[in-house]
């Protein structure tokens, strides 16, 4: 299957030529013909899986084959949870539609208004939004939805986690009754699919990706480390292992800065991106991982959600998600567009239930990794050893340190 396969206009299929892509991920070779037959979709997908583009393509196809025949105005209105995701869709509607007539902005909060309202008053097909942000510019009357089209709500379980359900229903209260709906959600708890059921018209139900599933090129990994020692252990395989740039999971935005203070103590080059950074230092700081001067990017869920990094190869939890299906969304960073991929997890005693929890979750052992100078002897911490009963070992490329190098602990 092709591209050419699944009748997308010659602008589109051009553009995509330009980036390189010429087969369809399974999400993509679903849905857009679904789409393009004018149909509601209710698409259950993680991150990583192409949805941008199975819900991208589509609505620039049906927009330009309108396009001259309407009144000007904004006819399709995608909704993102964080202002990372919402730029890196509209990143994706720039590469997509470069050959077509249609133009589009994006807008979210935390940065002044007078850039994205002049860009709206100049005219624009599609819009990419954060809820409070549109909100904002709906009260001012600089946005209108009464001719919206096509509209998209993207990682729906986000928005519910980030408590922006209620502006949520406010916006598809202003939206025409007669459109196309497309609803993307990693998960489907009873609040989400109880806000799918009212907002779609018999949609057609599209799923990849299990989140049970975990990537197969993906090796896996975890350190038994006592708290205090997590920090010692990071730097020890940053500075050991050859990774060149990692991404590192943390539950709360002060553990974030707190770990970044001692990783640039300890002169490697980290930054932390979450809610309490300012947009220009969230993005500057991903510019810079992106390119390959950063080699650190320390993050939390939530600010992490939309990060997509060419050829990431190593991802790093430092504190293990207390959600299972967290730990999944994780380790997808790596291991993307069928290359290999390592994800390392640190766990203390307190973080043993969480384990338990991923494990059962994915259906499989994460193989223990003991040859590192932190190791903590916890009898409990069943599973196999790095190396054995998986092939997925995620042992580290560093050297096995000398016994002098060994740190005894008390043993639970």
């Amino acid at each position: 299957m092709t591209f050419e396969n699944l009748n997308l206009i010659e602008p589109l299929l051009r553009a995509l030529k330009n980036e390189g892509y010429t087969h369809p991920t399974p999400i993509q070779e679903q849905s857009i013909p679904v789409l393009l037959n004018k149909k509601d979709l209710l698409g259950c997908a993680q991150t990583g899986t192409g949805k941008t583009a199975a819900f991208a393509l589509p609505i620039l196809q049906i927009l330009s084959e309108k396009s001259g025949r309407e009144a000007a105005g904004l006819k399709a209105l995608i909704l993102s949870p964080t202002r990372e995701l919402a730029i890196q869709i509209g990143e994706s509607f720039t590469a997509y539609g470069k050959h077509t007539r249609l133009k589009h902005a994006v807008i979210f909060g935390g940065v002044s208004a007078h850039h994205q309202i002049n860009q709206l008053r100049n005219g624009v097909d599609i819009l990419v939004a954060t809820p409070g942000r549109l909100l904002d510019l709906m009260t001012q009357k600089v946005v209108s939805l009464q001719n919206i089209q096509m509209f998209v709500l993207d990682e729906a379980d986000r928005m519910l986690d980030m408590g922006f359900i209620n502006d949520v229903k406010k916006i598809i209260a202003k939206l025409p009754y007669k459109r196309q709906t497309l609803f993307f959600s990693a998960t489907m708890p009873p609040d989400i699919a109880k806000l799918a059921d009212s907002i779609l018209n018999n949609p057609v139900r599209v799923e990849v990706t299990p989140v049970s599933s975990t990537v197969e090129k993906i090796s896996q990994g975890i350190f038994t480390v006592d708290k205090k020692d997590k920090s010692a252990l990071l730097i020890h395989l940053l500075k050991d292992s050859g990774i060149s740039n990692v991404l590192v999971f943390t539950r709360t935005k002060h553990g974030a800065d707190k770990l970044v203070k001692s990783l640039n103590r300890a002169s490697i080059s980290a930054e932390a991106i979450h809610g309490n950074k300012s947009q220009n230092a969230r993005q500057k700081a991903l510019t810079s991982f992106k390119a390959g001067t950063l080699k650190v990017l320390v993050a939390t869920d939530i600010a992490a959600r939309g990060i997509d990094v060419d050829e990431l190869k190593h991802v790093i939890n430092y504190e293990l998600p207390n959600q299972p299906e967290t730990y999944v969304h994780r380790i997808g960073r790596t291991g993307r567009a069928g290359s290999s991929g390592t994800a390392w997890s640190f766990c203390e005693i307190e973080e043993q239930p969480f384990l338990k929890d991923i494990e059962k979750l994915t259906a499989q052992a994460i193989p223990r990794i003991e040859d590192h100078p932190y190791h903590l002897a916890l009898r409990s911490f069943s599973g196999p050893a790095a190396g054995q009963g998986n092939k997925n070992s995620g042992k580290p490329a560093h050297s096995k340190p000398s016994s002098k190098h060994r740190r005894r602990v008390k043993s639970y």
